[in-house]
């Protein structure tokens, strides 16, 4: 196995969370657990199977729990681990920056909306 080697600490993080839905999946799972198909409509952009893909590597990563409720149909919850729930104060920071420079781009005369805001 070859070592791993980080240059800066950023790199880890990126490393666990980075890329497009990543960081996406985890603030919409950051109040509460969400089955699959309640995430898929909250992220409309997103494929299943990347969804899918994503949820894995999260959850292989101890970021995300998976929960498999004994029913028919079979009822899947993903929610923050422990772990997870460390990454809460970076994930509300880059949801706040993100409202400002929205607000920011608004301002300039920029056209583009953001649907949701963080409470």
């Amino acid at each position: 196995m070859t070592k791993k080697i980080y240059n800066i600490g950023v790199e880890a993080t990126m490393d666990v969370i980075g890329g497009k839905w990543k960081p996406i999946i985890l603030c919409n799972l950051r109040h509460q657990a969400l089955r699959t198909g309640e995430l898929k409509r909250l992220i409309p952009n997103i494929s299943q199977k990347m969804l899918t893909q994503q949820l894995r590597e999260l959850e292989a990563a101890g970021i995300i729990n998976r929960k498999v409720y004994n029913q028919v149909p079979p009822k899947v919850e993903y929610s923050l681990s422990e772990y997870g729930q460390t990454l809460s104060t970076v994930l509300s920071d880059l949801c706040s920056w993100g409202e400002a420079h929205v607000a920011m781009l608004q301002s300039q005369g920029e056209e583009v909306e953001l649907v949701a805001t963080e409470s």
